[in-house]
């Protein structure tokens, strides 16, 4: 016998609040799993921040129907779907994925969404082989502290450029001189 309204409405609660803590839902075909083999892939994605639940379709369709950022979900749920709910660490999630899928070879990654978009499984890996988010900030925090550098140098070199020719003015100015006594010397 099926859920009951109330059951289904608890569960559509669960997996909007799972998705308010998300970001990233990965979506798997787990046909052929059994119990033992998906406790285990729960197991082994629980260390990186990632709760995978099993659940109708319809009824994850209905939890991301308030919720544009996640309605791209629907074209990955067909047939037996499991969400692999990312808070934290994609990468990670992802070689814990693979070693699972490696292992069993039941499953197969449909997609995901990420950021309101649908991503194929090449783009999620290619998400995943990204620097941790610290690294990229401090990769941007080294560029946007050079500019300010590069300017400054830049600043300081126009008063020396400046200087040095102010400089040369007047030693120019002699060799000319200099040049012009020695044409009229030559002359007379």
């Amino acid at each position: 016998m099926g859920k009951s309204l109330a059951q289904k409405q608890e569960v559509v609660g669960d997996l909007r609040q799972a998705l308010s803590k998300a970001q990233m839902v990965m979506v798997i075909d787990y046909a052929g799993l059994s119990v033992a083999e998906i406790t285990k892939l729960r197991k082994q994605l629980r260390p990186v921040g990632t709760f995978c639940k099993t659940t109708k379709n319809t009824l994850m369709k209905k939890a991301t129907a308030d919720q544009p950022q996640w309605q791209p979900i629907g074209e990955l749920l067909k047939g037996t779907s499991a969400c692999l709910f990312v808070e934290s660490d994609i990468a990670g999630t992802l070689k814990a994925y693979q070693a699972f899928q490696k292992e069993t070879k039941k499953t197969e990654l449909r997609g995901g969404v990420f950021d309101g978009r649908t991503f194929a499984p090449d783009q999620i890996k290619a998400v995943a082989e990204l620097p941790p988010r610290e690294e990229l900030l401090a990769k941007i925090a080294g560029l946007v502290n050079a500019v300010p550098s590069r300017l400054a140098g830049s600043i300081n070199g126009v008063p020396q450029t400046l200087g040095r020719a102010i400089n040369e003015v007047p030693v120019s100015l002699a060799r000319a001189i200099k040049a012009m006594q020695e044409q009229r010397a030559n002359a007379n």
